[in-house]
């Protein structure tokens, strides 16, 4: 048989069989005067074998595995690691389905989104404390939910679910959100403003009221890290002058 011949017998391209060549799955069989490869039954044999295995999802090395001799493992213990495999995958792919129907369910879609049930459901709770579409109208309010947004995202689940809850006590009642209005008005009239300018104490002080000491209070922040540098270089100096002393604030005096 040509190449082409048993591609088409098999049901594969014939990229797909110089593929398998390449990778050592499928023996190269000997050539013809002329130069052109002459594949016996045999090979379309195997080339099938491959087929079926690739699409119970068994990777090329795992292909390999089951195909060689002396692999040291048999078909059937291939085929349970990939069967656990797939259950977890399963398992993973409910939990997400679960997260995207709370997001289908929600009310109304952050702008940050998606980000997790719980700081969804806090977005949008200050929101309605506010009377207010959020506190998305503030630029200033805008950095905090996107610096919201990261830390739900590269929090390990425990750490994640400390911050919602803190940030959830903190902002429970109308009082506590109007006092962030305040906060977020005050810094973004910071925005063109100096580093020493006196209300950037006023700024650290209700910014330090706000934030719940338990976040920072036993932290050792190193104000001079990659993270905190970038993260203050996202703001005015007298912005990024406010949050460094939020931060003194927070960490010198404790809960």
């Amino acid at each position: 048989m040509r190449i082409g011949e048993l591609a088409a017998a098999v049901g594969v391209t014939t990229r797909t069989v110089r593929h398998y060549h390449h990778q050592g799955l499928l023996p190269e069989p000997e050539r013809r005067p002329n130069g052109y490869r002459d594949y016996t039954l045999r090979h379309a044999v195997v080339l099938a074998r491959i087929r079926r295995l690739t699409e119970l999802g068994l990777g090329l090395a795992e292909v390999r595995d089951v195909l060689a001799e002396d692999a040291g493992k048999d078909l059937v213990e291939v085929l349970s690691e990939l069967d656990e495999d797939l259950a977890r995958q399963e398992a993973a792919i409910r939990e997400r389905r679960v997260r995207l129907r709370a997001l289908l369910e929600a009310e109304e879609l952050p702008a940050e989104g998606p980000v997790s049930p719980e700081l969804s459901e806090l977005f949008a709770r200050t929101g309605r404390l506010s009377g207010r579409s959020g506190l998305s109208d503030s630029p200033m309010a805008a950095k905090d939910r996107e610096i919201l947004a990261l830390l739900d995202t590269a929090a390990s689940p425990e750490v994640r679910e400390q911050l919602m809850s803190l940030w959830s006590s903190a902002l429970a009642t109308p009082d506590a959100v109007a006092r962030a209005h305040e906060a977020y008005a005050l810094l973004d009239d910071l925005a063109d403003a100096e580093p020493d300018d006196p209300r950037v104490a006023e700024a650290a002080r209700l910014l330090a009221d706000l934030i719940p000491r338990e976040l920072l209070a036993e932290a050792d922040i190193d104000q001079d890290n990659g993270f905190l540098r970038a993260f203050y270089a996202d703001f005015a100096p007298a912005q990024a002058e406010a949050i460094r002393r939020t931060l003194r604030l927070l960490t010198e005096e404790g809960p």
